[in-house]
């Protein structure tokens, strides 16, 4: 249950991460762009602050006027110039499909673009404001006054453009970079927006103050009026691009955080939001490469285990994989379902198959439990390996243990019936077949022994034999479980082998 701050704080969150799509993204964008270009008027007007100075000239209302006639038709059609740049990108947006990749790109570009088309705007009112300013007032250095002050409103106005653009195209960016993802080639990237950031923040308003104090026009320097309105400009718009910039860089990075967290614990379902176009697009776009990669090391690893047994996948990953192995101690237990032709016969294969996957599983569950090792299933048979390929403390004593549960539990269900045979000794343990494809396995005469010895089982009461050696190399706790049966000639060996059955 969530507390109601808790509540509050991811609704905030929500809130400060929203970005408009599809039919909001144009409208919002539009809206975006006229604040700014109102951030950047507010400037040039407290730039002009006492442009008439001592010499009170009467130039300012011809500039005024000037400035708003230009305004009214300059901005409309800088409107409609944004919009014919992003027609296309508003057209698959509309549509609701896909970008091709010529679209993805130019959407990608809608913050610069956007921003250019500002900076065109204000670079012709500067000149346009500036001839003006020469013409109306006595001095004609006042326009060139005027001129940079237009100027250096144009640079916040792109600058503050191209910030709440890129932060209201969040959700345009995403879908373009989903369709097409980042392959190095940046836009603008962290240490541009940075720059960016400390020219609206300290490179613009510092100018403006020098610009002030050198102005030829106004011998005796500005009013302190002007000076504090231009450093609580600086403020506000500095206040404004750093919020953007620190948004912009410091949302992703917690995403990043987040979803590195939820990969070392182990969850690879990571599908973070790529949605910046620079150097923080390709590292979201790593992360989810990175997630997708150890998911499918993962699956890859697990369907191995599932075919060749966990440990002989975990000894695989790590020292590879070639032909050759070793000599090894193991216990070798071998089990395989009695009459199986006849109980096909009466079950059908569906049937049977449903009863055999049954049948294995309380076969690896018993093994496994053991320390030992499922190595092939044959038919409605298995071979069961302990001591390979990692060390076990007491091989036989666990084989022999394995064998007592596989036959209690075959015999609670009371589906099938089965033999099993328990062996030990030296065999050769190791990887066979060719260079492209491998098998690891276990070759002896253990092996063949335990194969055997499963034949006599189905024949006995406790459905479990195994030969002397076996019961007499378990730990005393599992020897009290058997007791010395018979001697016999197994097929294949020469000499006689003494069993060991189950106590009944």
């Amino acid at each position: 249950m969530t507390t109601a701050g808790e509540d509050v704080r991811r609704r905030l969150t929500g809130m400060a991460g929203w970005a408009p799509s599809g039919r909001l993204a144009v409208p919002v964008i539009v809206g975006l762009v006229i604040a700014a270009n109102l951030v950047g008027v507010g400037t040039v007007v407290v730039l002009l602050l006492g442009v008439e100075g001592d010499r009170g000239s009467t130039g300012r209302a011809e500039v005024l006027w000037a400035a708003a006639a230009y305004l009214a038709v300059a901005l409309p059609l800088a409107v409609l110039a944004g919009l014919g740049r992003q027609r296309a990108t508003n057209r698959w947006l509309m549509a609701g499909r896909g970008p091709t990749v010529e679209e993805a790109r130019q959407a990608l570009r809608l913050p610069l673009d956007t921003a250019l088309v500002a900076a065109v705007v204000w670079l012709l009112g500067a000149v346009l404001m500036g001839a003006v300013a020469a013409l109306t007032f006595p001095d004609a250095l006042v326009g060139a006054r005027v001129a940079v002050a237009v100027l250096l409103g144009g640079v916040v106005t792109a600058g503050v453009t191209y910030l709440l653009v890129a932060r209201a195209a969040r959700a345009v960016t995403a879908r373009a970079l989903a369709a097409h993802p980042p392959a190095g080639a940046l836009t603008l990237g962290v240490r541009i927006r940075l720059l960016l950031t400390w020219g609206l923040t300290s490179g613009v308003p510092m100018v403006g103050v020098v610009l002030l104090y050198l102005d030829p026009s106004n011998p005796d320097g500005p009013g302190r009026a002007a000076v504090v309105f231009l450093v609580v400009v600086a403020l506000l718009v500095g206040a404004l691009a750093t919020v953007l910039t620190a948004r912009a860089v410091g949302q992703p990075l917690r995403d990043l955080r987040r979803a590195v967290q939820q990969v070392g614990a182990g969850d690879y379902a990571v599908d973070v939001m790529v949605d910046d176009a620079g150097e923080i697009g390709l590292l979201q776009e790593g992360v989810n490469s990175m997630a997708a990669g150890l998911a499918e090391r993962e699956r890859l690893r697990d369907l191995f285990g599932r075919h060749v047994g966990t440990t002989v996948a975990q000894r695989a990953l790590t020292t590879g994989v070639s032909l050759g192995g070793e000599e090894r101690t193991v216990a070798a237990l071998f089990v395989d379902v009695a009459g199986s032709t006849a109980l096909v016969r009466r079950t059908g294969p569906e049937e049977m198959v449903g009863l055999l996957n049954r049948f294995f599983g309380v076969v690896v569950d018993a093994i496994e439990d053991e320390g030992g090792l499922v190595n092939k299933f044959e038919g409605d048979a298995a071979l069961c390996v302990f001591g390979a390929p990692a060390d076990h403390p007491d091989p036989a004593g666990a084989a022999l243990r394995a064998a007592r549960r596989i036959c209690d539990a075959v015999a609670t269900a009371g589906e099938v019936d089965v033999g099993v045979g328990v062996a030990c000794g030296r065999v050769w343990a190791g990887q066979v077949g060719a260079a492209s494809r491998l098998e690891y396995t276990v070759i002896g005469d253990p092996v063949n022994e335990a194969a055997r010895l499963t034949d006599l089982a189905k024949e006995h009461p406790g459905r479990a034999v195994a030969s002397e050696p076996t019961v007499l190399t378990a730990a005393p706790g599992e020897q009290v479980h058997w007791q010395a049966d018979r001697e016999v000639r197994l097929r294949g060996r020469d000499e006689p082998t003494q069993t060991w059955v189950r106590v009944r």
